[in-house]
């Protein structure tokens, strides 16, 4: 057993993840009272999940007058103006960015640094351009290059990934609340302006979400161990349920496995993208289920214990 107060490297985890909550709710203070300027017409690339709810909790909040969608199927534009996501919608790319002040490109991982230099030969120059992809080395190196460091008069690229959503997809399952209380990372570069940094960050801060600065590689390592690696280790736990079992499953496995429902190819896409980092955590969490095994093939019941319990208190000190 542990001792009552838990072992030195539990305590030791523990006080570290109080001073990050510590930190974020320093930034969740400062959030309320961000007065945020009104745009005048934001875009957004992909009116999905994400891209539906930025447009509602900007539309919510009052924070922008025209809020044009654009994606390449009506239907999907016209679901996202049926539920309040935007309030004027098209196919055509250059002529929704046109005349736009903020413009938020919601694709796909692969399409990401595309539509982002699509959207700079449009849209004024004088646009802030964010994403909302969740790997940045690649997108962020080559868009910087691009777009910020070479004295390019085209609009500022600065990366974004909020740390919110759901296994579900599509416009309809969009909230205005979604990133209340959630993280978004912002990823600059020593190429990117402070002002666009700040105007992203503010962005995001009056929509509910509490940002944190990294930079794109320590971005891509940390979400390897907090977003990738639980989303493969879901859909491996799904991949290895007996089928002819896979009725009786209650909440634990559904809680579990919640991830693994979510679209298969978005996840190819981020999983390949961010394959180093994603071997390096998975490389740790295989020498973790190896103890695991070990006590189990040993009989070992004091040393599977102490794995369950150092689990446990790890999960409870990170919260809800």
């Amino acid at each position: 057993m542990l001792p009552a107060g838990g072992s030195v490297a539990s305590r030791h985890i523990q006080s570290r993840i109080q001073a990050q909550r510590d930190l974020l709710q320093s930034a969740f203070t400062r959030r309320q009272v961000v007065i945020m300027k009104q745009w005048e017409t934001v875009a957004i690339v992909g009116v999905g999940l994400i891209g539906g709810s930025i447009g509602l909790a900007l539309r919510e909040r009052k924070l922008a007058r025209t809020i044009i969608g654009i994606g390449r199927r009506s239907a999907s534009l016209q679901k996202a103006k049926q539920c309040g996501a935007v309030t004027a919608t098209t196919t055509d790319l250059a002529r929704g960015v046109a005349k736009a002040d903020l413009i938020v490109v919601c694709t796909p991982v692969a399409d990401i640094v595309a539509h982002v230099l699509q959207v700079a030969d449009a849209c004024p120059a004088t646009a802030l351009i964010t994403d909302v992809g969740s790997t940045k080395v690649e997108i962020v190196g080559q868009l910087d290059k691009a777009l910020n460091s070479t004295g390019d008069s085209r609009a500022t690229f600065v990366g974004s990934h909020p740390l919110a959503g759901s296994e579900k997809t599509g416009p309809q399952f969009a909230r205005a609340d979604l990133f209340e209380n959630r993280s978004v990372i912002v990823t600059p570069t020593r190429s990117t302006p402070k002002s666009a940094v700040e105007l992203t960050k503010s962005t995001w801060e009056s929509i509910g979400a509490s940002v944190v600065i990294k930079t794109p590689r320590d971005h891509d390592r940390c979400v390897a161990a907090i977003s990738h690696l639980p989303h493969l280790v879901a859909s491996a736990l799904a991949n290895a349920t007996p089928t002819a079992d896979s009725y009786l499953a209650a909440s634990g496995w559904h809680d579990t496995t919640r991830v693994a429902a979510a679209d298969a190819e978005l996840w190819r896409q981020i999983l390949a993208d961010n394959r180093l980092h994603v071997l390096k955590s998975l490389d740790k969490f295989e020498r973790v289920l190896a103890k695991f095994r070990q006590a189990l093939e040993k009989d070992d019941q004091n040393k599977l214990l102490k794995l369950l319990e150092a689990g446990k208190q790890h999960r409870e000190s990170v919260g809800n």
